[in-house]
């Protein structure tokens, strides 16, 4: 055999170098598919409302050995691991701060466990050079033609895609301009959430502490080992709000009237929240919607499968990231086929992940007093030691129930 019939190796960087594709979203799956895609040579632009990367947030974990793998592969799992907050143990407490439930770190921060904020600039600065950022502005409409989807925006000039992904969250542009209204596809589940920055007057020390009262929860904690620094987490069961999702000062005032006269911290709380301007507020609710793509244009993460709270919904935007250009690349490109695969791998796993998320209102927030002395007892058998692995064990089925096929390795 002579030198020229020595067959080269593949060359997996440019499977994907003739593909144009516009993501919209900035938040984690936004630029975790940009991550993958810009792997296999696509030329991507995300595009952001806000005007920069938004920083803080929830602390998000990751758990088992198939997130591993998806973070292992994409190149950021020693960054996470880097950054993570090293939370501890997690506290019931009763109105006098004394003791109730002690949640150990493995039960409730999964393997590693990290801001999301910290994830989404690791995601940016691994793609800043080589994917197109466009913060300040959205898509105003999506119109898709055999040739590709032509989009015109809120601010830039139009242009035209080969795909387009819709990766901007829970109340997504893009899920009502392709695949209708939003009310066709959120489910309620009976309770609200809040979360913000407040002063970390209890002396918190990489551990948060839980106070419920029936229907309604507060939660202070600190993640990062600030002295100064807190978070502060409500919950509150309720029937469908009607309110302006841009109206802080309304959203303030509902928070201020449903946790009116509860004990433990809650004054203190409600007192920051007057100063607070980091408000996050919203129903605890998921998606779903019966096709993940149509045409030229894709969902992923929580404007496809999400939950607000306790469903793994970063870990499973992660996944549907890697699964998502992954099929792209072993089919060349072609939409079509990728698309169907994508939708067939990633929609029992979202749907499994989304089922845990179901809980997290009532495990916050329980209707009663019976329930909440219940939930007490439950957690305070599950946290011992001995079946404290089981516990692990069961909360990683849903994060793992998911076989990942073999994608080109760029």
């Amino acid at each position: 055999m002579t030198n020229n019939d020595t067959a080269k190796p593949a060359d997996h960087t440019t499977e994907l170098a003739h593909l144009d594709v516009l993501i919209s979203g900035a938040s984690i799956a936004g630029p975790a598919l940009a991550l993958n895609l810009a792997r296999y040579g696509a030329r991507v632009t995300v595009i952001e409302k806000a005007a920069a990367l938004r920083e803080g947030g929830f602390a998000v974990d990751f758990r088992g050995h198939v997130h591993r793998t998806v973070l292992t592969a994409m190149g950021v799992w020693d960054e996470i691991h880097a950054r993570q907050t090293h939370m501890g143990r997690q506290i019931v407490v009763d109105a006098d701060g004394s003791p109730r439930v002690d949640l150990p770190a493995e039960m409730m921060s999964g393997d590693v466990e990290i801001f999301r904020g910290e994830l989404a600039q690791i995601m940016y600065e691994r793609t800043r050079d080589s994917v197109e950022y466009v913060f300040g502005d959205s898509i105003a409409t999506l119109t898709e033609s055999p040739e590709g989807v032509d989009v015109t925006f809120e601010r830039g000039a139009p242009r035209r895609f080969d795909l387009v992904v819709g990766a901007d969250g829970l109340h997504s542009l893009t899920r009502r301009l392709a695949f209708g209204d939003e009310s066709r596809h959120l489910r309620f589940l009976d309770h609200y959430v809040a979360g913000f920055d407040i002063p970390n007057h209890l002396g918190l020390d990489r551990t948060a502490q839980i106070y419920s009262e029936p229907g309604r929860a507060v939660s202070v904690s600190n993640y990062d080992g600030d002295p100064d620094r807190a978070g502060a987490l409500l919950v509150f069961r309720s029937e469908k709000l009607e309110y302006d999702r841009r109206d802080v000062a309304a959203q303030k005032r509902i928070l201020a009237e449903r946790f009116a006269g509860m004990g433990w911290d809650t004054p203190h709380v409600l007192k920051a929240l007057e100063e607070a301007d980091d408000l996050y507020f919203d129903a605890i609710a998921q998606i779903h919607i019966d096709r993940l793509t149509k045409g030229r244009v894709a969902l992923l993460g929580d404007a496809g499968y999400g939950a607000t709270m306790g469903g793994m919904g970063t870990g499973v935007a992660i996944v549907g990231a890697y699964v998502l250009a992954g099929e792209l690349a072993l089919a060349g490109g072609d939409h079509r086929t990728a698309f169907a695969e994508y939708e067939t791998r990633i929609r029992d796993f979202a749907k499994g992940c989304q089922k845990i998320s179901g809980n997290a209102g009532p495990f916050f927030a329980p209707p009663t007093e019976r329930r909440i002395r219940s939930r007490d007892r439950m957690y305070r058998i599950l946290s011992s030691r001995p079946l404290a692995r089981f516990f692990k064990k069961l909360t990683e089925k849903a994060a793992t129930d998911i076989k990942l096929r073999e994608y080109p390795r760029p």
